[in-house]
């Protein structure tokens, strides 16, 4: 009588991770047992893999996931052991096998973030965690520019380097860089964007960026990152003080619906009146230029900056002549300014652009000037007149001007905000000429 075959034994799968200090004894005896270890070369060099275990290092982390894969599905009970930096469940290598449909033992070190923070003597449940490792860097320059502290976990070709670039002059941060922390040559140095262009910095590293005006000691919450979103949105006209605003609330509403701003988005606010547009993005953790005509209108645009407590940084200048000195935008706003400055809005953003104006004549112009771009354009007539009496006299209220909002959307971006993956260049010291001294009068837009 034949019966079933029987179960291949289960293999073990462990992923330990590792911050320069002694294993613990539970560590190390999954590690004298292994038959596979998978690591860096560094970890691999710095721990005591036994003499018979085959190793894999994990340069190419989809090789070295199939080579795990492999070694699971061989049906002998194999022991693997995956080794990786500080924790390895935070932006690690837990996500890709869990993704592979392993159940990995997971034994954590410190993590580089806590340790960075350690080094500096600073809390961190207030910080924005990001990391440009296999990512665009743009979307960590946007989280820098937008909050207070933020630590980067960095990659080769985007490093401290890179980002002080990408921030000077405009947005000043304290850089705090550190190198191979529990290694044998960590080093923590703080430095301005300017220093860290000048120097040459090794992997692995993590910076926090620190805007010393507001990041120390932080905000006390009871919501570990950055403080949640607001509560609502296209907040009363009376918000952005005295005066006329460009936009409605109810027109705002449907403004920001298109934009979709979000942490690590750059939006511009061209035009921006008295801000209210870019103040309400920022409050979704956006970063924000707004971009004014002359100095009285930048004034208020930053008066109502700092009532609202948010970043938004303010360009002087006429577009779209401005508009040359600016980051690529992922969306853009425009309260003001004819085809010419629509065209040049859509030509540079890289999902939306949003246009608001009170002529039906404008209206044709902006749809042509968005379809020329490659945006798919859309166009509503919006009006919301109030349907109580005003006033102590119970007058019945007047009829609000109606206004069209037109927007575009570039086929293609993705509205999920998952940052896409880079080619990553090889490890190594990269030393960056040093960046000028700024010229106050140079510097075509300000985080004040």
């Amino acid at each position: 009588m034949s019966g079933a075959p029987p179960e291949p034994p289960p293999y073990s799968l462990a992923v330990l991770g590792h911050d320069g200090t002694p294993l613990a004894a539970e560590a190390r005896e999954l590690l004298e047992r292994a038959a596979l270890v998978v690591g860096g070369a560094r970890h691999l060099a710095a721990l005591p893999v036994p003499d018979g275990a085959r190793t894999v290092v994990m340069g190419d982390v989809r090789a070295a996931l199939d080579e795990i894969d492999a070694a699971a599905g061989a049906g002998d009970g194999r022991r693997i052991v995956v080794v990786a930096s500080g924790d390895p469940g935070f932006f690690g290598i837990v996500r890709a096998l869990r993704e592979r449909g392993h159940r990995p033992r997971v034994l954590p070190a410190l993590s580089s973030v806590a340790r960075a923070f350690a080094r500096a003597g600073l809390p961190w449940d207030d910080a924005l965690v990001v990391s440009a490792h296999g990512r665009e860097l743009r979307r960590a320059v946007n989280a820098c520019r937008a909050h207070p502290k933020v630590a980067v976990l960095t990659a080769p070709g985007a490093g401290p380097a890179e980002l002080a670039r990408a921030l000077f002059p405009q947005t000043p941060r304290t850089f705090v860089v550190c190198e191979d922390l529990g290694g044998p040559r960590e080093r923590v140095v703080t430095v301005r964007p300017a220093e860290a262009s000048t120097r040459p910095w090794h992997d692995p590293n993590v910076v926090l960026v620190l805007d010393p005006r507001r990041a120390v000691p932080g905000e006390r919450g009871w919501i570990a990152g950055p403080r949640p979103g607001p509560g609502g949105w296209a907040l009363p006209d009376a918000a952005f003080g005295p005066g006329p605003v460009g936009t409605t609330a109810e027109v705002r509403a449907l403004a920001l619906a298109r934009l979709g701003p979000r942490i690590g988005d750059l939006v511009w606010d061209v035009g921006a009146g008295a801000g209210e547009v870019g103040i309400e993005c920022a409050r979704f953790g956006a970063a924000v230029v707004a971009v004014e005509r002359d100095e009285a209108a930048c004034e208020r645009v930053r008066r109502n900056v700092r009532a609202h407590r948010v970043k938004v940084a303010v360009s002087r200048g006429t577009a779209p002549a401005v508009l040359d000195h600016l980051p690529d935008p992922d969306a853009v706003f425009v309260g003001g300014g004819g085809p010419e400055v629509v065209r040049a809005c859509a030509s540079r953003a890289l999902r939306s652009v949003v246009v608001v104006t009170a002529g039906p004549d404008r209206v044709r112009a902006a749809v042509d000037a968005l379809r020329g771009e490659a945006l798919t354009a859309h166009a509503v007539r919006i009006q919301a007149d109030p349907a109580l009496p005003a006033g102590p006299a119970g007058r019945d209220p007047e009829g609000a001007a109606a206004a069209f909002v037109v927007w575009g959307e570039r086929d293609g971006a993705d509205p999920s905000g998952r940052w896409a993956p880079v080619p990553q260049p090889e490890a190594a010291a990269v030393t960056v000429a040093a960046l000028p001294d700024p010229d106050p009068d140079s510097v075509p837009w300000d985080d004040r």
